[in-house]
């Protein structure tokens, strides 16, 4: 795959900037108000809607389209607001995928997902005796790669119609004069005070003196600064000059890795995005090096040949088959899949349809499968996460999910400098067959190297119907993400549920490892029983994913549902 080069010079970017000089909608009073915001669930809108996780980011995103600007400028806007408003896995210090088909067809996939660094190692997190040390990849700063964020939106901003700098204001001024907290956020930043005290080295905005509560300003004024350098420099801004030396001088306080060269070299690719049928649809998700694209294809597939709309939505007929198309895909996923710059992962064979009915030929109804029976096909060939959802009125559809990995990432805030670092070391598989935080496990196909992309679960995905713009949906939440995904098309496609049913209804999952159906809590207790008579283990666990979602309705109006789990939020004109 070409490598996108960020070219400041064509962008416009690396012009002095006055944030002043730029009008800004954002303030008390303004279009949108960080002091006075309400929470929307669902909406129809004639012209343009976004969905994500905050409702000032939703804004954010509606206004910038309303202003002129089309899905991919959204985008950009909304990501760098949500890295001020959601620091719980918005960011810049993160990773992830933009996936998006334009009005005239063209399809764009743009993996900025972080990366291994240079002084990166097979057995970096393993002690003298072979055990895996887990708190060096899921926190402090031996679990960051080097982040790719901005990277990714300065590769969007090929395809936007506004200056970056008006892009890009927004979340200086939420950033600079602060937006009023959640009770949800409160909570967060509270239960994360001690860990962000220990895995920092300077003093953060996120830790006050005494317990945030509901309606408190957060005030981040070196993220602010950061920002304003991104604005005035473009990508350099924060890859080079006095950001990369921040970066740096944290990673030496707290025995990092990342270098400056590290930060120097990192692009942004385009992928190619995977494409398939299910049931006279057209399905486009992410490719390698995330896993959701071929999963979620993997578990259609499977089921595609069953009436799975006759079984009924969640009677226990319809969950089991879903439950054992997705334990047969994760074992997939376990052997076969990470970076295809590093590992020539077999997507063709994965997803073909010959090679997936002999998947499920050890399928029997009414009796649980085992995992450890069921292994990884043989193949002869070379949670905390956050997303968004856009349509325009152009016909642009943009899905893009983004990820610090673990809440709050590493907990590790750059001093100097107001951003927290991801923890997506722990996305490698750190031993053959040991657990991730997710309980996922992996082989050789995701071992870490120097320059490696860690394997995902993020899947951005988009739906066409008789060829035309139909769904866009996405979710954070680990390695739930490809099942959240997969039972969302299947409510819509199979059940002919509306968006805000398709998200909010009741998920259960299975991940191969450990051999057991996570449940939320108000899953069908009959059901529930039913799946424990036939041999299923089975676990309640809190909510699952936040999914996001958009469908075009027969009448043209984009039909927009935000999950019900959190602060999500619709918006749109």
């Amino acid at each position: 795959m070409r490598k996108i080069v960020i070219l400041l010079l064509a962008a416009g970017c690396i012009q002095s900037v006055n944030s002043q000089s730029v009008p800004s909608f954002v303030g008390a009073g303004k279009t949108v108000d960080p002091y006075k915001y309400s929470i929307v669930k669902k909406g129809e809108f004639n012209k343009a809607a976004v969905s994500c996780a905050h409702p000032l980011a939703s804004e954010i995103g509606a206004a910038i389209m309303k202003k002129g600007g089309n899905a991919f400028d959204a985008s950009i806007a909304m990501q760098l607001a949500l890295a001020v408003v959601y620091p719980g896995a918005g960011n810049i210090g993160g990773g992830g995928f933009l996936l998006a088909r334009k009005s005239n067809g063209e399809l764009i996939g743009i993996d900025y997902r972080e990366a291994a660094p240079s002084k990166a190692s097979r057995d970096m997190y393993l002690d003298k005796n072979g055990n895996v040390q887990m708190a060096l990849s899921q926190t402090g700063h031996l679990a960051s790669g080097i982040p790719g964020t901005i990277a990714g939106l300065f590769a969007t901003l090929d395809y936007a119609k506004l200056p970056f700098k008006q892009l890009i204001q927004p979340a200086i001024d939420l950033a600079e004069k602060g937006f009023v907290i959640s009770e949800r956020e409160a909570a967060g930043l509270n239960s994360t005070r001690e860990s962000f005290i220990k895995y920092s080295t300077r003093p953060t905005a996120f830790v006050k003196e005494n317990k945030w509560k509901a309606g408190d300003t957060l005030v981040q004024k070196e993220l602010a600064a950061t920002l304003k350098r991104v604005q005035k420099e473009g990508a350099k801004g924060f890859y080079e000059g006095e950001t990369a030396k921040l970066i740096v001088e944290e990673m030496q306080r707290g025995n990092g890795i990342i270098t400056l060269d590290d930060l120097k070299d990192y692009t942004a690719k385009l992928r190619s995005p995977l494409e398939f049928d299910y049931r006279g649809h057209h399905i486009i998700s992410f490719a390698p090096p995330s896993s959701g694209g071929i999963l979620i294809a993997q578990m259609l597939k499977m089921i595609e040949k069953y009436p799975v709309s006759s079984y009924g939505f969640q009677t226990v007929k319809s969950v089991q088959l879903m439950i054992e198309a997705e334990r047969r895909a994760y074992a997939d996923r376990a052997e076969h899949m990470g970076d295809p710059d590093f590992y020539n992962v077999p997507v063709k064979t994965l997803i073909d349809e010959t090679y997936l009915a002999k998947r499920m030929s050890d399928y029997t109804p009414d009796k649980a499968g085992s995992s450890t029976s069921v292994k990884a096909g043989v193949i002869k060939e070379s949670e905390e996460t956050t997303h968004i959802s856009i349509m325009d009125d152009d016909g642009n559809m943009v899905s893009v999910t983004y990820t610090l990995n673990g809440g709050y990432g590493s907990r590790t805030v750059v001093g100097g400098a107001g951003f927290i670092l991801n923890n997506e070391m722990d996305d490698f598989s750190v031993k053959p067959g040991a657990p991730n935080m997710y309980g996922a496990v992996g082989g050789e196909a995701n071992s870490i190297q120097p320059g490696k992309r860690m394997l995902s679960s993020m899947v951005p995905t988009l739906i066409l119907k008789n060829n035309k713009p139909y769904v866009v949906v996405g979710t954070p939440g680990g390695t739930t993400i490809p099942t959240s995904v997969y039972q969302a098309i299947v409510n819509i496609i199979d059940f002919s549920m509306n968006a805000d049913d398709a998200i909010n209804k009741p998920k259960f999952h299975h991940q191969w490892l450990p051999d057991e159906v996570m449940v939320e809590k108000d899953f069908d207790a009959d059901v529930k029983k039913q799946l424990q008579a036939m041999g299923y283990k089975i676990s309640e666990r809190a909510a699952i994913g936040r999914t996001e979602a958009i469908r075009i309705l027969p009448n043209g109006k984009r039909e927009t549902a935000a999950d019900k789990r959190g602060d999500d939020s619709v918006a749109g004109f």
